[in-house]
């Protein structure tokens, strides 16, 4: 007896998008942005503060930043900061951000910034996948960073691009997504948005520091 198959009508983009929209109202995305936004926000709002306080009244920041860029050498913190956004991005990138404009040419030092930070990035996802091969390793991350993979596996991508734009950690999404074996092209990709990232946060910070 010929059976006939019935087909399969193929969803049109505005019906794709409003189930990507569904899962992610469902699974809880919106709500852990939302959450970091909201803890994120205040901090720099009193950082901001206390920055504007502290060279109005104590000490002058631009003075600070020139003695800073003086005193140690463009490579020693260039790798610094590499360093630090291949490891779980251990100092805030917005004080790298704020020295490279009293450099003598921002805009490139900018640029490296911006470069080493998505490098690092990717050097994480792998860092990630060699940590599954080492079994103390694997163990300590897989309890450490439960709720990360947790998510990463949930997200994928979008929690990638998330990492990348807002303030939330960019090094520790791609050690997850590696760890999780999420593929590589996905996370080179949505990585790209660190640039963005960066770019906002100068114009944000060179209007502040002269």
């Amino acid at each position: 007896m010929r059976k006939f198959q019935r087909k399969r009508r193929i969803k049109t983009k505005k019906e794709k998008a409003n189930l990507i929209h569904n899962y992610y109202a469902r699974t809880g995305f919106y709500k852990f942005v939302g959450n970091n936004l909201k803890k994120a926000i205040l901090p720099i709002i009193g950082v901001v503060l206390v920055i504007f306080l502290f060279n109005k009244y104590v000490y002058n920041i631009n003075d600070g930043l020139h003695h800073f860029t003086e005193t140690f050498s463009r490579l020693g913190i260039l790798i610094t900061f590499f360093i630090s956004e291949t490891v779980l991005g251990l100092i805030p990138p917005e004080i790298f951000i704020a020295w490279s404009k009293k450099t003598d040419q921002p805009i490139l030092n900018l640029a490296l910034l911006a470069t080493l930070s998505y490098s690092g990035g990717l050097i994480s996802y792998f860092l990630g996948k060699t940590a599954l091969k080492i079994k103390a390793i694997k163990e300590y991350l897989e309890v450490k960073m439960e709720k990360n993979l947790k998510n990463t596996r949930k997200w994928g991508g979008i929690l990638i691009l998330a990492g990348a734009l807002l303030p939330l950690p960019f090094s520790i999404a791609c050690l997850a997504a590696g760890m999780i074996k999420y593929p590589f092209k996905s996370v080179v990709l949505f990585g790209l948005f660190r640039f963005g990232r960066f770019a906002i946060y100068a114009w944000a910070i060179f209007s502040v520091v002269s």
